[in-house]
């Protein structure tokens, strides 16, 4: 069965986005992550858009930016952490809760770290 171009890219991007919130969801249920660990994370995802960019003429890539912007999250320090949880609503409370404890949690006191999760709480609760 011939599908149209149009419906073709609608479905490619549909997969794409899927696909992308799914490295995202795995990104975010890591237990450890050392500095070649988030290197490889970016690696993969480098690779994985390579392979998607000959597979469909999609551009720019749907939820690039959202698998990057998490990926680079895991190098920023705990002041900047603050800050980047504050703009980033986009992900889930699991997400950044993870984020905390994987990228900052063994290099911040508990106090901190406290005060980090309390505020992607605080995000949370006008959702609720």
């Amino acid at each position: 069965v011939r599908i149209p171009l149009p419906v073709s890219n609608i479905l490619w991007e549909h997969c794409i986005r899927l696909a992308n919130r799914t490295l995202v969801e795995g990104y975010a249920n890591v237990k450890k992550c050392s500095n070649e660990g988030r290197a490889l994370m970016q690696l993969d995802f480098q690779q994985f858009l390579m392979k998607l960019e000959k597979l469909t003429d999609i551009r720019p890539i749907p939820d690039k930016e959202f698998v990057e912007t998490y990926i680079k999250a895991y190098y920023l320090t705990e002041n900047d952490m603050e800050r980047w949880i504050k703009e980033h609503r986009e992900y889930s409370t699991k997400q950044l809760t993870n984020l905390v404890n994987v990228c900052l949690g063994s290099h911040i006191n508990k106090k901190a770290r406290q005060k980090l999760l309390a505020a992607i709480d605080d995000m949370d609760r006008p959702k609720r």
